[in-house]
């Protein structure tokens, strides 16, 4: 499974949060894309739209697991995608920004 550490995030990396909205709306990322692991294989297509065409899909849950999933399922499609370790809870730990939709300091559910 490849893995990059939230330390090894540069500002500009795509990142998709698979997180379900409660823990996306208490807190995310600025500018990730939220595709809840629930509704993943239906919305596939808004992540095609929106990652970049020859660029590397970071993706991130609240600790790792869903995200490994999602990242394993995204290998099979032929992306190039990597699972963020210790997801939003290291994140937060490491001082990284965590924000609300409205521009507000969040937490991590």
């Amino acid at each position: 499974m490849p893995t990059v550490g939230v330390a090894d995030l540069k500002d500009g990396d795509f990142l998709l949060d698979v997180r379900e909205d409660d823990e996306w709306k208490a807190g995310h990322a600025e500018g990730a894309l939220h595709i809840p692991i629930s509704e993943f294989v239906a919305r596939y297509g808004e992540l095609t739209e929106a990652a970049p065409q020859d660029g590397r899909v970071h993706v991130i849950c609240r600790s790792g697991g869903r995200s490994a999933q999602v990242t394993m399922y995204l290998a099979q499609q032929g992306v190039d995608a990597v699972n963020v370790d210790g997801g939003m809870q290291v994140w937060e730990a490491a001082g990284r920004p965590v924000v609300t939709d409205d521009g507000q300091s969040g937490f991590v559910l």
